[in-house]
């Protein structure tokens, strides 16, 4: 059984020298990324690269309770990469001058086409009354 052991042991090593030089890579695209999506994507990358690498490690030192650190590192990581994609769709639409609130959309729309009509039909007497009716509502 022991003979078994060493070549395990070589691979689960292996492998985490190619996740190290993986998550080396992705740093790299990180900070070097011409776009921010790709930064964004990279950072992503790192996250789910460490994953890997708690997750081989509780395999290789056989304990079991780094398995709940990697879950918990996933969840971590996946809000960090959701607030990314927020603020940076923040940015965005601030450098474009429009505005980021659920109720600009049409003169968000608007702006686009250089003019005032509305993308959801051209009666905007009654999107005020629908606005009206919304605002006694409340």
């Amino acid at each position: 059984m022991e003979a078994l052991e060493t070549p395990y042991e070589w691979l689960l090593v292996g492998s985490l020298i190619l996740l190290a030089a993986l998550i080396i890579a992705s740093l790299i695209r990180s900070v070097i990324g011409p776009r921010i999506a790709d930064r964004i994507i990279a950072v992503n990358m790192t996250g789910t690269l460490i994953i890997m690498i708690i997750a081989v490690l509780s395999v290789y030192l056989d304990e079991s309770y780094l398995v709940d650190v990697c879950l918990i590192y996933a969840m971590i990581s996946f809000l960090g990469v959701v607030v990314l994609c927020k603020v940076y769709t923040g940015v965005y639409l601030q450098q474009k001058g429009r505005k980021a609130d659920l109720g600009a959309v049409e003169e968000n729309i608007g702006r686009q086409q250089g003019k005032e009509s509305s993308v959801f039909g051209n009666n905007r007497e009654s999107f005020g009354k629908d606005k009206k009716v919304r605002e006694a509502a409340k």
